[in-house]
């Protein structure tokens, strides 16, 4: 039997980071892969952070599929729901790099994006026991792009609504996936009726609902208890069914902002399991939620890659505490 409490679906891949900044994909000399994937860093977050949870994807039978495997094992993370394609590779993202460190997408290498294995995820090998045990389910919009992992991604929303598992949507838009990006607007539309909670850059929620506002995001969507539109340094703006609230970014020293958004995220899940969904009509739990959400958040950008950057839960209380006296 399964104890995860959070399922979280869709790509892990690696980031190969450009180790020489300001250059083009073709004058960089070597790269340094980092582990990553939203979904997968959401899993990871959690787990450090107290929360039991499984990851569910599609990796080739690789050697990097295999470390991304070990790699979840290692932290903690349930890997029941890992699927493993045998020819299909697994998915390596180049980034390359500005002067002031600024990332900017490169390529997918040799390959083209419909042929890695996250594509490959099988609707039909999702365990149904992971669903009956769980309590919420986070997806993106990535494996949309795609016939068969986008059959996955709604058949495990079906799946949380017959188990009355909470559904957070993480909209984490990126174009370079999808050999169509014209359909992905309408595409991801249709799944925020199966959706509790929606989390946006403040970007995407221009993009989809041409405002950055939470509130009249939130009332366009019948079913929808909570929308939040992050906005990185500048910090948040959320609305939930009861009350709305903006909160600052806190001040650090930034090493690396990749993985912020999902551990964000994590720190939002954790919460919402720890205190209860009740918490959410209380203005001020409401707020305490949200700032230790943001605090996860903050931690993440201090220490490069998205995974190995991660906080504890006593790392994030002793960075609150310590917040709250200066």
């Amino acid at each position: 039997m399964s104890n995860s409490r959070v399922l979280c679906l869709g790509e892990i891949l690696f980031d190969c980071l450009a180790d020489q900044l300001g250059r083009s994909l073709e004058e960089v000399e070597s790269w340094t892969p980092y582990p990553g994937g939203a979904p997968a860093n959401v899993a990871c977050a959690l787990v450090k952070l107290g929360i039991p949870a499984g990851f569910i994807g599609c990796v080739g039978e690789d050697e990097p599929g295999n470390e991304l495997v070990e790699l979840l094992q290692k932290i903690g993370v349930d890997t029941t729901g890992v699927q493993r394609h045998s020819t299909a590779p697994t998915r390596q993202v180049y980034v390359v790099r500005s002067l002031s460190g600024d990332r900017h997408f490169a390529g997918f290498g040799q390959y083209s994006t419909t042929e890695f294995a996250d594509t490959r995820l099988q609707a039909g090998q999702l365990p149904i026991k992971l669903f009956e045990a769980a309590d919420f389910l986070v997806v993106g919009t990535l494996e949309l792009a795609y016939p068969e992992s986008g059959k996955a991604v709604r058949r495990a929303l079906e799946l949380a609504e017959e188990y009355n598992l909470k559904v957070l949507l993480d909209v984490n838009w990126r174009p370079v996936f999808w050999t169509n990006p014209d359909i992905a607007p309408q595409t991801i539309r249709e799944l925020f009726k199966q959706v509790d909670f929606l989390k946006l850059s403040l970007e995407e929620a221009e993009w989809l609902f041409g405002t950055r506002r939470p509130r009249e995001i939130l009332n366009r969507l019948d079913s929808v208890e909570g929308v939040v539109v992050t906005d990185g340094e500048h910090g948040c703006a959320y609305s939930f069914e009861e009350n709305d609230g903006e909160l600052p970014a806190f001040s650090v020293s930034v090493a690396d902002t990749t993985g912020a958004g999902d551990s964000f995220v994590a720190g939002l899940i954790q919460q919402l399991l720890t205190h209860g969904m009740q918490s959410l009509s209380d203005p001020e739990k409401t707020k305490q939620i949200v700032t230790y959400a943001t605090a996860v958040g903050a931690l993440t950008t201090m220490k490069p890659g998205a995974i190995a950057s991660q906080p504890t839960a006593a790392e994030v209380e002793a960075f609150l505490l310590q917040q709250s006296k200066s």
